[in-house]
């Protein structure tokens, strides 16, 4: 399957202020659905495990749109990348919805998964509640 991607990154934590957790997700650039998403650092080597799973599920990306994160310029080839806020527009949005609908996503928040399972467990339900419109209880 041929898309246009909006790759970026968001930050949050697990356990306290000082570990950082980065989500690192894929959505289509037409409708907005989520494709793909991994938790790590906010290193190179969680983008490539994103582009791993993208080639796991036969995706062929066209276009990467994201911001203008030195990874994506390293992994991504010049011809398919484009960096800049005008087409990163939906992928900003959903970082908003996410951040409205899960507390420990928050910027200022008290709230923290103690374990990196857990926030990986916890963000998984509600993408699958909002995207796929599955019912949690």
């Amino acid at each position: 399957m041929k898309l246009r991607l909006e790759m970026d990154e968001m930050w949050s934590f697990v356990r306290n202020k000082k570990t950082q957790c980065w989500l690192w997700h894929a959505i289509n650039h037409e409708n907005g659905d989520v494709v793909a998403y991994v938790f790590g650092t906010r290193q190179n080597e969680v983008l490539w495990k994103l582009l791993d799973l993208l080639g796991d599920i036969n995706i062929e990306i066209v276009k990467v749109y994201s911001d203008n994160n030195f990874a994506y310029r390293d992994a991504i080839p010049h011809n398919v990348l484009e960096t800049g806020k005008k087409n990163t527009q939906k992928i900003e949005r959903k970082h908003l919805n996410f951040r409205t609908r899960l507390k420990r996503l928050a910027r200022k928040t008290i709230c923290f998964s103690k374990t990196l399972e857990m926030h990986t467990i916890t963000f998984g339900l509600l993408i699958n509640h909002l995207e796929f419109g599955l019912q949690l209880f």
